[in-house]
Order: structure tokens, then C-alpha cells, then sequence
């Protein structure tokens, strides 16, 4: 007897064992924002017994979607990738690879409501009737950083230009004050052409941004976007402006004071308050006053995470409840306030609030403000560009070639429209 009931708690305790589901997860998430995923899938392996999440770091943005759709071609997917946005027109193109997210959660989830999830971070990965397709984890937009000792000194307001006109004036006073740099600017092509359309409601491309089709045009060298390339460049040889590179390498720069103004994702504020020894402030990314009168939201970078078919039935319900939990507002409340990424849904914002986060860390609220105070349109919406990393090189060639000085803004943005609009078609031919 005592032998068949040892058997018996045996055979048990491997049932047990074997009705946990593992899922694999692949992110881009590498340093501290890695560890904090792990620490958030460790929480949630802890949180139940029936789910084991595997998370791996697999490189880069472009080398994890590379590698998974690879993994993809040979059966050996991950059930989860993370995939940022510019590689959301490749993955919708993928079809039967994706399980899209409102499908997903409506078989498996529990009171699955769209609704309570902000509307201008849903909106960039949904379909043309506004059905999530992945779900959102790591979003950003851009703002605009100062230095609060600088403009003291040069006798400016403690806030940055709520405009670009005013630009010109806050920058004299900053070289007025002595410093050889007004601002610098990360992500030239997403701050100063994408999210500048979406600011002025401008279009970037046809079809609404690429949302309503594959037969799309790029629209970035209108008249909004060459003017503001035209007053960039001339900012840039007075001073007011200093390029500094394609991704981020403008960062050192703000934080040793060199330039006086950054404008950056939001979500690089945690870098910007641990690695400067003075008091910044955050505003609103500008916008210009004679082309607007009420700018429109500004539309986000970052990444989402899609689910990916191919995988045993048992599985989805698995991701399902993993969604579940990475949605919960004590989840993203705490995810948001250590990575100054956006909170993906309205209750994590206004736990944020009833935390003191906001009053206790001044501009981190500007974000939000800054998506949520008017409602998308069509061109605020976000965009839907096949083989937009390339793309995005070709405007970063072209914006380089006005700093330098080789060319006039139309003339650049022109010869970058035909080039994009080449890579737009072969995209076009390629996913018919």
C-alpha cells in the first residue's frame, strides 16, 4: 500500500510538472531594461503555476525580427517576439504567421476591452477597423529636454519653446549666454519628419499613412517638412541646432551641458536624470505656430509584441494569460515608472497619478499629455510603411547631405521621396 501511494504522489507531482506550458518569448531588451524584463517574467512564472514564460534576448530590434522570422521559415518560432515599429508593415504582411492579438485575446482572455487600452499607442498596430494586432509593451514619443541652469543664465523661462518659432529666440539667448550649442536633437527622421507631419496633421505618405494600402506614396517632402528642414539648416549653421547622429549619440551632449536643449524619446528620461549633475525640465515637442493652431498628438516609437502561429493549441491560451498579466495596472505602473516608457493602459496611468509618481518626478507626465490631449487623425494615427528601415537610412542620407551643406531641403527630401517610394514599391511587388 505504502509503495502504490508513493507511486501515485509521484505520478502526480509529474502530472504537475508536465501542465505547466512553457512559452518562449524573444526580446531586444538588452542592460537594464533587460533585467527588468526578466524580474517581470520571473514575477509572473511566480504569480501561477499552469505558465513558464522562457524570455531570451535575441540582439537588436532588426536582428530579433530577422531571427524570428527565420525561426518562422523553420519551424522553430518563439511564441512571442518583440518586434518595434517599423517592422509592423512586415509583420502584417506575414500572413498566417501572426495570431493577431484582439483574435487571441477575445478566444482566451477573460473579459479582454480593447477601450482600456490608449488609443493613440493601439492605433499604430491595428488593422483598418481598429482591431489590435500585437500587443503593446515598450512605447515612446518625443519631447523636448532643457537644461535649467542654461537657460537661467541666459534669462529665459523656466519651460522649453512651446513653439518653433520660438526656437529661434530661446536658441540666440543659450549662444547669446555662451554656450556653442542650442539644441541637439536623437532620431532625426522620427522627430523632425514623421512625428513633424503628424504634429501639423500632415500627411507623411498617401492611403493614410500607409494604413489604407500597399500602393503607397511617401508625402515627407511637402511644404510643413522642407520648411522646417530649410529653417533646421539655417539653425545649424548659426549654432542654434548641432546634428550629432543618427540614434542617440546627441545624449552626451545634453548631458554635459554642451547643448542646452535635447529632443529625444520620452523614454530616455531615466537616462537624462541618472547621468546629468543638473535640474533639466521636460516640455511638449514643438511645433510651428504659423502652420497649426492646435498641434495634434505626436505618434510613438518602441515595440510591440506579436504572437506568432505554428505553435501546440495549448500554448495560446499560455500567451493569453501572460498578455493578461503584463496589462494589469500595478504591472504597467511600475514598468512605466522604470523605463519611462508609456503605460499601456489608462488604469496604469491613473495608478501612476495616485502614486505620486507624476508630482514627485516633474515632467514625466508630459508624454502622456502629449498623446492623449486631442484625438488621432489620420495622419496623427502612426504609419504603415513597408520596408521602412530603409527608409528611414535614406532620409537619414538625405537630412545629412542639408547639414553638410550639399544640398537644399527640397532638393534632399525630393531625391529621398523617389528613392523611398522605389523601396515602397518593391515591397509592394513582393507582398501582392
Amino acid at each position: 500500500m505504502k509503495k502504490t501511494l508513493l507511486a501515485l504522489s509521484v505520478a502526480a507531482g509529474i502530472g504537475q510538472v508536465q501542465a505547466a506550458t512553457e512559452i518562449e518569448f524573444w526580446h531586444a531588451m538588452g542592460g537594464a531594461l533587460g533585467e527588468k524584463v526578466d524580474a517581470m517574467v520571473a514575477d509572473f512564472n511566480a504569480s501561477q503555476d499552469d505558465v513558464v514564460v522562457n524570455a531570451s534576448y535575441r540582439g537588436n530590434y532588426s536582428e530579433t525580427m530577422t531571427g524570428a522570422i527565420a525561426a518562422f521559415r523553420s519551424g522553430e518560432q518563439p511564441d512571442i517576439v518583440q518586434v518595434y515599429e517599423v517592422g509592423t508593415a512586415t509583420m502584417m504582411a506575414a500572413e498566417g504567421a501572426i495570431y493577431p492579438v484582439y483574435q487571441l485575446m477575445e478566444e482566451y482572455s477573460n473579459g479582454f476591452d480593447q477601450s482600456a487600452y490608449l488609443s493613440t499607442v493601439t492605433g499604430y498596430y491595428a488593422d483598418e477597423n481598429g482591431n489590435m494586432l500585437s500587443m503593446p509593451f515598450n512605447s515612446s514619443t518625443p519631447v523636448l529636454y532643457y537644461n535649467k541652469a542654461a537657460f537661467d543664465a541666459a534669462g529665459l523661462p523656466d519651460r522649453g519653446p512651446k513653439t518653433w518659432e520660438e526656437m529661434n529666440t530661446f536658441g540666440q539667448a543659450i549662444l547669446d549666454a555662451g554656450y556653442d550649442c542650442g539644441f541637439t536633437t536623437a532620431w532625426q527622421s522620427w522627430i523632425h519628419l514623421e512625428n513633424l507631419s503628424a504634429r501639423h496633421n500632415v500627411p507623411f505618405a498617401t492611403n493614410d499613412n500607409g494604413f489604407a494600402g500597399l500602393d503607397t506614396e511617401v508625402e515627407f517632402n511637402g511644404d510643413v517638412q522642407i520648411a522646417h528642414i530649410d529653417q533646421m539648416a539655417q539653425w545649424h549653421d548659426s549654432g542654434i541646432f548641432s546634428y550629432s547622429g543618427r540614434t542617440s549619440e546627441g545624449s552626451s551632449r545634453f548631458y554635459s551641458g554642451e547643448c542646452a536643449m535635447y529632443t529625444e524619446s520620452s523614454a530616455g528620461y531615466a537616462g537624462v536624470r541618472a547621468n546629468t549633475d543638473f535640474e533639466f525640465g521636460v516640455s511638449q515637442l514643438p511645433y510651428w505656430e504659423s502652420q497649426i493652431d492646435q498641434p495634434q498628438n505626436t505618434i510613438i516609437g518602441g515595440a510591440t509584441l506579436w504572437t506568432l502561429r505554428g505553435q501546440d493549441d495549448d500554448h495560446y491560451p499560455a500567451v493569453a494569460r501572460f498578455f493578461e498579466y503584463l496589462s494589469q495596472p500595478d504591472v504597467q505602473a511600475d514598468w512605466h515608472q522604470f523605463s519611462g516608457y508609456l503605460p499601456i493602459t489608462y488604469a496604469a496611468v491613473e495608478l501612476t497619478k495616485e502614486q505620486g509618481f507624476y508630482a514627485n518626478n516633474p515632467g514625466t507626465d508630459v508624454a502622456i499629455n502629449q498623446m492623449t490631449s486631442v484625438a488621432p487623425t489620420a495622419n496623427s494615427r502612426g504609419l504603415r510603411l513597408g520596408n521602412f528601415p530603409q527608409i528611414r537610412g535614406i532620409i537619414d542620407e538625405a537630412l545629412e547631405s542639408v547639414w553638410n551643406g550639399d544640398a537644399s531641403a527640397e532638393r534632399a527630401l525630393n531625391r529621398a521621396a523617389r528613392r523611398s517610394n522605389e523601396q515602397l514599391r518593391r515591397f509592394e511587388r513582393a507582398n501582392r
